[in-house]
């Protein structure tokens, strides 16, 4: 068994069969249809390089669909639950969770990328997969972006160490936000559904997990792959 997996036999497949059936039509005989195949498959073999390429192309092809499907629910940001330029030309997403130490890692990147771009957007979605804890903090994120406080319990949050329900309050102080309003548990919690929903279509497997423009990127990414996908969006 070679190294690829079965998606990128398919590609190859697909790219075999496809040109094999272009030739076939072109020629108009089995006997040329073969002859293409045979010329496909051994340029596959010689240059198997291009498999990841087609791969990548065709998840952000099969992404692309998926994100404009359902593009207001990923970029239309909960109350305060957002940064940067708000009317900025490129928008942003970040699914994450506040036990995610990837996501920590993440918060100097974001705002470098912010500051060095003022026509970029960043949303911030809520994706607590990780813990019990981690749909509490979503929560009461949630709540403080409701009043306008997103940005500062965020940041006292995360720096507030572990996820618990006392750093949970003290962030809740540091910041303003009250966590007694009655009801919005359940408007909480329907975000968290959609979000969850939307991450599903999306295949998104863990945090932190991005969307900018038509792609979706995963994991804790430096500052310049980033940059790289926002300016792609922009000039796409």
């Amino acid at each position: 068994m070679s190294k690829f997996t079965f998606p990128a036999i398919a590609v190859a497949g697909a790219v075999i069969g496809g040109l094999a059936v272009w030739g076939f039509d072109r020629q108009g005989g089995g006997v040329e249809r073969a002859q293409v195949e045979s010329i496909v498959h051994d340029y596959v073999l010689a240059h198997p390089e291009i498999l990841p390429e087609a791969m990548e192309k065709l998840r952000d092809r099969e992404s692309g669909k998926t994100v404009t499907a359902n593009r207001d629910a990923i970029v239309t940001p909960f109350g305060s639950a957002w940064a940067g330029n708000p009317k900025g030309d490129v928008t942003l997403v970040e699914y994450f969770d506040y036990n995610c130490g990837y996501c920590r890692a993440s918060l100097p990147m974001i705002a470098k990328l912010i500051a060095a771009d003022p026509k970029v957007r960043v949303v911030f979605r809520e994706l607590p997969i990780l813990s019990a804890e981690s749909r509490i903090a979503a929560r009461a994120s949630l709540a403080a972006a409701q009043q306008g406080k997103f940005a500062s319990f965020h940041d006292a949050l995360y720096a507030g160490g572990p996820v618990s329900d006392a750093s949970i309050a003290a962030a809740a102080g540091k910041a303003g936000v009250d966590l007694s309003q009655p009801g919005f548990t359940k408007t909480a919690d329907a975000e968290i559904a959609k979000n969850m929903e939307t991450a599903a279509k999306l295949g998104l497997t863990g945090t932190p997990s991005w969307v900018v423009g038509d792609r979706v990127l995963s994991g804790a990414l430096p500052l310049e792959d980033l940059q790289k996908a926002v300016a792609a969006a922009r000039a796409g």
